[in-house]
């Protein structure tokens, strides 16, 4: 094969790309139509049919619940609204991503505006093909504005109401801690920010710009004097030799992840070097660090968590922290939402227990869109090897020993299982400490015996 085919071939395949995510948005609208219709006839209010089509979507696309509406809305918007921009991403001529943008930048207007956006922007098909991504949006934007400039406006001052702050997941045990800001406020924080970084390296400080910015930032919002000496308390789940001799099988901080064991040994031993004021602190400033460690240990044998339970139909504290800490996000396959709900596998309504066997994790999404009618979820039967129960199981071997399995089945009959992820020890690590850690390791046994552990005994 030469270059010359391979470059058509590249072609010919991103254009098949943009074709199929064009099939793909024509049978979402038609799922969405069939299943309202079901709604209907099964008698659901008009305000709640569509509810849980777009979790359909994102499962059959093995998305998240919250892309699979975004999906659903983009696949409407353009078959429904923009004609011509639905057959330049059939026809290959735009990708998929090009098109959610021009959706986005016409959200703001109604169904007749959106049309004539659509004739204007593709009046001239080759011109626009050859626009950069961002010169696309540019012209969306404008002819969006000449349209309907007061609701351009109404959408920016909505956009106010949407500020809020997130936290995710970076790598190498760090985080990016988000801030979604009017304009005037983003501006302003980071003019602070970089004010305080000029003079701080103007005076000999030895810190990047970047690092003084963060370490500021933290100051300034906990109100502490010195960015490391934050109050925390650490949820570990983990094993007794991974916390006290050496091992190095990894622990799981809920709301983040999994963490190398010494990571997790050396975050407590920070804390508590600090609160003893080792470091040379005053006694004040000692008196300022706080560090609670709450273990939940693992069954032997199985690595399972023990199960709690209650009669009370909403999970108390003690159980919501469980299913929290076993589930670490929404069990919902391909969803990674923080867990804001415990959601019955077996409804309470139709007597389901309010137990950590009938419960799991999820996002308020996902659990609302179990309430649309036909769907169900029910617990499998997990056995660790050598139980003769386990029989020809498959989804009890792939859970492994001791493991929570949740199968979810959709309106149309379709089957998702979830499994909760693995908790740290099962298998038992075999790794070996390495040299020179058992001197830590024995100081942060004395430091643990000279402050307040909570202990939260499971097992």
């Amino acid at each position: 094969m030469s270059d010359v085919e391979r470059v058509d071939q590249l072609r010919v395949l991103e254009e098949l790309k943009a074709a199929a995510a064009a099939a793909q948005a024509r049978i979402a609208v038609d799922l969405d139509l069939s299943q309202r219709r079901e709604q209907e006839a099964a008698g659901v209010p008009a305000v709640r049919r569509g509810r849980g089509v777009g979790a359909q979507v994102a499962l059959a696309r093995r998305e998240s619940p919250h892309q699979g509406g975004r999906l659903l809305g983009l696949a409407k918007a353009l078959v429904l609204e923009m004609p011509h921009t639905y057959a330049a991403l059939e026809s290959g001529a735009l990708s998929e991503w090009r098109a959610t943008l021009l959706v986005r930048e016409s959200i703001c207007l109604d169904a007749p505006a959106r049309a004539a956006f659509d004739a204007q922007l593709w009046a001239d098909p080759v011109a626009v093909e050859r626009l950069g991504t961002r010169a696309l949006v540019a012209r969306a934007r404008q002819i969006a504005y000449r349209l309907d400039a007061a609701g351009v406006v109404a959408r920016a001052r909505r956009a106010e109401h949407e500020r809020g702050v997130s936290l995710r997941p970076a790598p190498d045990t760090m985080t990016y801690l988000t801030g979604l800001l009017p304009v005037a406020q983003g501006v302003g924080v980071w003019a602070a920010l970089t004010r305080t970084a000029d003079a701080l390296r103007a005076q000999g400080d030895g810190r990047s710009r970047g690092q003084i910015m963060a370490d500021t930032l933290v100051e300034r919002v906990t109100g502490q004097a010195c960015a490391e000496r934050v109050p925390i308390e650490v949820q570990l789940v983990m094993t007794d030799k991974a916390l006290l001799a050496g091992d190095a099988e990894p622990a799981v901080i809920p709301g983040y992840g999994t963490v190398p064991a010494q990571f997790a040994r050396d975050l407590i031993t920070d804390r508590l070097d600090a609160s003893a004021g080792t470091g040379g602190e005053t006694n004040a400033d000692a008196g300022k660090v706080l560090a609670w460690l709450r273990r939940l240990f693992t069954a032997p044998g199985t690595g399972e968590l023990v199960a709690l339970d209650s009669r009370r139909r909403i999970a108390p504290p003690g159980l919501a922290r469980f299913i929290a800490v076993r589930d670490q996000a929404c069990r919902t396959n391909w969803c990674d939402a923080p867990i804001r709900h415990r959601d019955h596998v077996v409804p309470a309504a139709e007597g389901g227990p309010t137990t950590a066997h009938n419960l799991r994790g999820a996002c308020e999404g996902c659990n609302y869109a179990r309430q649309a009618p036909g769907w169900t979820a029910r617990t499998l039967h997990t056995a660790a090897p050598g139980d003769d129960n386990a029989g020809g199981n498959t989804a009890c071997q792939r859970a492994g020993p001791g493991g929570h399995v949740v199968e979810l089945t959709t309106p149309t009959g379709h089957r998702y299982t979830s499994h909760a992820p693995p908790l740290p020890g099962h298998p038992p690590a075999r790794a070996t400490a390495p040299p020179g850690r058992h001197a830590t390791d024995s100081r942060l046994k004395r430091l643990l015996e000279r402050h307040l552990v909570d202990f939260d005994r499971t097992a």
